[in-house]
């Protein structure tokens, strides 16, 4: 019997249903919502919005100044105005107008202008949900006498152009997986599971905590995005420095391409020349649809918890940090937050009591926030494990003179997936979000930090405008860490020129990526906004032979074309 997701990773209430399409988010709590619906120009289920306190809409304006509004679009309004569809009638094929444009952006910033705003560059010309892979194969087939670009489509999450619908000649079809949500196969001994890669997370975890079990991979996403894009997108989770990431996980797979099927059997280790798992990792929908996934589990943890630490000074917090990823202990997270980012964070909890009395006890140990530095550590396995881990992280914390406090990671581990919802609750205000996110080695990663926050607080000067930004390191490893970046901007009372100030923000920091030795992605795959900056950091040559395999597994050049690589004529 499957079971719900509710807060932490180790917290599950059982349910009596089956897989269902959406999930309500109440009080942390993620549970099946019959007969809701999600939200079409945002995130999460139609009525779920998230409250922006009084003290983070005073930091904005002190800030930023006041928001400029921008009025919503409406969905009657777009539909009625979507073009006829240019593909030819099937019974797998959809072409209602509405179910067009809900299908037509992910969840990326220009993906939210269109959406809240109705300036569609381009709307697709079909919606298909196969439930199998005959009826995956039957569809590519479809597409490719048609002429047709296909989309694969999986919970919609994507930030950086994955799913987005572009302007082409040719007709286009999405292909999502929403029913394609099954567990196929559970195996204890061998420690797999197979799912339908249309999974999403909530129900992934819910099937196997009902049996024990557990992937632990929870991405900021993890209440819509899937399985399937999780692959398809190299995706981190928070806790993948205990549970590890999304590649350590995939085992193997199914996959329907237009050149024919591939099988990766899930062998414990191989040494027959280059792995093909990692041909469909962060493949991006390039080579096929992935229809089945199978995964290593672990047991369920038997303890879980989050603990916080406030450290006066910044670099003495990362020298810390480093430390303690070196230590091989049970840490499954080690997120610290950067001064400017600890600062929204109190604002963005209010002031409530709780707030005044965390203040209040770090003042009388000689630290005022929110110039301080906040560490969320979490500790998951077996007990003695968790122990041991939270000594050690006592002793080098206090080494490095942090303060604990108690009771904020605990909070934090319920609103850990509340971010995405904030971005909404910001647009309505007038203020527009998105983030940047990258890694590099420890010897480094101060200066790219600088870069980085250098370039998107003066990249808007000219206009007379102000960015707030502030970052966090939220994995790490021993030889290093991701860096990610948000940044906080005006709208303009002109979609368009909301766009194109967003472009030179996300531009210059991808400059200064580049520039500072930073992967340009660490978490958020390719996409179109990531695609320029490629070959700068795997060379012509890789990208070509990424071209050419493409190629081999997509002849007619129909699978998600104009992502992740340029498509040569």
């Amino acid at each position: 019997m499957p079971g719900t997701y509710v807060g932490g990773a180790s917290r599950f209430r059982p349910i009596r249903d089956g897989p269902s399409k959406t999930w309500k988010v109440c009080a942390h709590v993620l549970q099946p919502a019959p007969g809701m619906s999600r939200r079409w120009n945002g995130w999460g289920e139609d009525g779920a919005r998230a409250e922006v306190p009084e003290s983070a809409r005073d930091l904005l304006q002190g800030r930023l100044g006041p928001g400029t509004r921008n009025s919503d679009a409406r969905l009657e309004a777009l539909a009625g105005a979507v073009p006829p569809s240019r593909l030819a009638p099937h019974p797998l094929v959809s072409t209602s107008a509405a179910e067009r444009v809900t299908v037509a952006r992910g969840q990326g910033f220009p993906d939210l202008i269109a959406l809240r705003t109705g300036r569609f560059a381009a709307l697709p010309d079909g919606v298909a949900r196969p439930s199998s892979r005959e009826e995956v194969r039957a569809l590519l087939a479809f597409a490719q006498q048609a002429g047709a670009q296909v989309i694969p489509y999986g919970g919609g999450t994507s930030v950086a152009g994955q799913v987005t619908t572009q302007p082409a000649a040719a007709p286009t079809l999405v292909l999502s997986l929403e029913r394609m949500t099954r567990l196929l196969a559970l195996e204890p001994r061998d420690r797999l599971a197979t799912f339908g890669a249309g999974i999403p997370g909530p129900l992934l975890e819910a099937h196997l905590r009902a049996h024990g079990w557990t992937l632990g991979h929870f991405p900021q996403s993890f209440e819509l995005s899937t399985l399937g894009g999780w692959v398809a997108t190299r995706s981190r989770g928070q806790q993948s420095l205990g549970y590890g990431r999304i590649e350590e996980m995939f085992a193997g797979g199914h996959l329907e391409a237009p050149a024919g099927t591939v099988e990766v059997p899930p062998h414990p280790a191989s040494s027959t020349g280059p792995d093909v798992r990692e041909w469909l990792l962060g493949s991006e929908g390039r080579l096929g649809i992935l229809t089945d996934v199978t995964v290593r589990i672990r047991a369920v943890p038997e303890r879980e918890v989050f603990r916080a630490f406030a450290f006066r000074d910044l670099e003495r917090a990362r020298e810390c940090v480093a430390a303690l990823a070196a230590e091989g202990l049970a840490f499954s997270m080690l997120r610290l937050m950067t001064p400017g980012e600890t600062e929204v964070s109190l604002a963005v909890a209010g002031k409530g009591r709780s707030a005044a009395w965390m203040e209040a006890l770090l003042s009388l140990r000689g630290l005022k926030l929110p110039q301080g530095s906040l560490l969320i550590a979490g500790l998951t396995g077996r007990r003695a494990a968790v122990r041991l881990g939270w000594r050690g992280l006592r002793r080098i914390a206090r080494k490095g003179g942090a303060i604990g406090i108690p009771g904020l990671g605990s909070a934090w581990a319920r609103g850990r997936f509340r971010a995405p919802y904030l971005r909404d609750a910001l647009w309505d205000l007038g203020y527009g979000v998105d983030t940047v996110e990258t890694a590099t080695n420890w010897s480094g990663h101060a200066a790219l930090q600088a870069a980085v926050e250098a370039a998107l607080g003066s990249v808007l000067e000219a206009e007379g405008e102000r960015v707030l930004v502030f970052s966090h390191l939220s994995h790490v490893y021993p030889t290093g860490a991701n860096l990610y970046t948000t940044f906080v901007f005006r709208l303009c009372p002109d979609p368009d020129q909301t766009l194109a100030r967003w472009r030179r923000l996300k531009d210059a920091a991808s400059r200064a990526i580049v520039a500072s030795g930073g992967t340009i992605s660490h978490q958020h795959g390719v996409g179109v906004d990531h695609r320029p900056y490629l070959e700068a950091e795997k060379g012509a040559l890789a990208v070509d032979a990424l071209r050419r395999l493409a190629a081999r597994f997509d002849p007619g050049r129909v699978m998600n074309p104009g992502k992740l690589f340029e498509d040569h004529a």
